[in-house]
């Protein structure tokens, strides 16, 4: 992280638009708000990737959150079309109208945090095999830099996340979406954050995936047991494996066999954002509160 946030920050200097790529199902979530004191009031482009796995309703709401921002667009694309190349570099062309040219190429840096589609986009954006893709996180390693068109340059940094998350529910949606790595949450915990937003706002991808009548009704536990049993993952005495219909859950969320369900709207997540920032305010003071508090116990 500090090696990619050294790297970017030494990159800016000479860059006329970032690209900040966004996954469409939580697109606040997604966003590194390490970037925004990085980038230094460049003009930027939010391209929401994987939108055809979101709900269009929600996508549609935050490319207007997003457009309507000053010195920002925002394209909505599926990182395997086969040609977003002209859409690409007809926006970045809008953000910075005085490049252009062999005597003054377009030179845009790409920035995505982990597993978002980026490489799959940049392989797209060339043609061929440009950038290393898996369904893992963390998988670019390194700064390349790929020419799209004889005067547009566009390079490419690894996948980071930022150091402390302080949006509780961005944490969870991160983590349903693949962007934090397997062995750094629990499952359960997080299907059933997942289950407790999709219960109020998507009941009929639930029943229309799982067979559960009275979607309303239900807890985000009795939920799951519920998923469980409907599709046997039960242990020995008849328990239901909660573990077992977490990972099916999760699965479900991540392949669109579920539907395409946007996590977030704008409204929501700026209230966490702001909730998040309270809190973090809140536990500063405690904790410069602390340290004064030992210090004079020192004295």
């Amino acid at each position: 992280m500090h090696l990619t946030r050294k790297a970017i920050g030494e990159r800016i200097k000479d860059i006329d638009v970032v690209i900040e790529m966004l996954d469409a199902r939580l697109p606040g979530s997604s966003a590194n708000p390490m970037l925004a004191e990085l980038i230094q009031g460049k003009p930027g482009l939010k391209i929401l990737s994987k939108q055809d796995l979101a709900d269009p309703v929600q996508t549609a709401a935050w490319l207007v959150h997003y457009n309507a921002l000053p010195d920002v667009r925002a394209l909505a694309l599926d990182t395997s079309l086969v040609s977003p190349t002209k859409a690409l570099i007809d926006a970045c062309q809008q953000l910075a109208p005085h490049r252009g040219g062999m005597v003054k190429p377009m030179r845009v840096l790409i920035c995505g945090i982990p597993n978002v589609g980026k490489s799959t986009l940049i392989n797209t954006l060339k043609g061929k095999r440009a950038a290393k893709t898996g369904d893992e996180a963390g998988v670019t390693k390194l700064e390349q830099r790929i020419t799209l068109a004889d005067d547009f340059y566009l390079y490419d940094t690894p996948g980071v996340l930022w150091p402390r998350i302080i949006v509780e529910q961005s944490g969870y949606n991160l983590a349903a979406s693949g962007a934090i790595g397997v062995n750094a949450f629990d499952e359960e915990v997080v299907a059933l954050e997942l289950l407790n937003y999709l219960i109020p706002n998507y009941p009929q991808t639930l029943t229309a995936r799982y067979k559960i009548q009275d979607v309303a009704k239900h807890t985000d536990e009795s939920m799951l047991e519920a998923i469980a049993r409907q599709r046997g993952a039960i242990q020995s005495g008849g328990r239901v494996n909660t573990t077992k219909a977490a990972e099916l859950v999760i699965h479900d969320f991540r392949s669109a066999a579920l539907g395409r369900v946007t996590l977030e709207t704008p409204e929501e997540f700026a209230q966490w954002l702001a909730e998040g920032k309270k809190a973090d305010a809140e536990r500063a003071l405690r904790k410069e509160g602390t340290k004064k508090a030992k210090k004079q116990a020192r004295a």
